[in-house]
């Protein structure tokens, strides 16, 4: 059973012509909305993608390109909506799915110490550029947004006297060392 995703353009990867394409795909408001759910944000005004995909090694697939969005976030210091936009650059490797046979045994997995990660599955000879769009632009979400001009002034009235725990540092004699 696969699952729905809120937003899908799937390319055929042995369809791709042999200099690439460039593709650009562009959210649905359904969509939109069914993302805004799924991010918790109040609401996604746009999502955009161009996206360049080219063949890669043995059966796979380069894409490179751009996400950009523009949404409404909930500030953590005011708690107010405000307008914001994100840009992702997009670099992705694809590489066929190996049958499980062939896998090596998890205790077996190597690591590659030159930083790089590994390619991402083709799966049933597609890559779906909508996932990979809505992916990069969750990566592109500020995890504490602050509205312009928005700060936090703490309260004036902290003091050790006023403070919750005064009555219990009255009561624990100090330790002289």
């Amino acid at each position: 059973m696969t699952e729905a995703r809120p937003f899908s353009r799937v390319v055929r990867v042995d369809a791709l012509p042999q200099d690439g394409q460039t593709v650009t795909i562009e959210a649905t408001p359904a969509e939109r909305e069914a993302l805004a759910s799924s991010f918790e944000l109040p609401a996604i005004a746009a999502l955009t993608a161009t996206l360049r995909i080219e063949p890669w090694g043995r059966g796979g697939a380069r894409v490179t390109g751009a996400v950009h969005g523009e949404l409404t976030q909930i500030c953590v210091v005011s708690l107010e909506p405000f307008p914001a936009t994100v840009d992702e650059a997009v670099d992705v490797q694809f590489a066929p799915q190996a049958p499980v046979e062939s896998r090596p045994p998890a205790a077996k997995e190597t690591l590659s110490l030159a930083g790089e990660d590994e390619p991402d599955p083709i799966i049933d000879g597609r890559i779906d550029l909508g996932a990979l769009a809505a992916e990069f632009f969750a990566l592109g979400l500020d995890p504490y947004p602050r509205k312009p001009g928005a700060s936090f002034d703490p309260p004036h009235d902290v003091s050790e006297e006023n403070s919750p725990f005064a009555a219990l540092r009255r009561a624990t004699p100090r330790r002289s060392d």
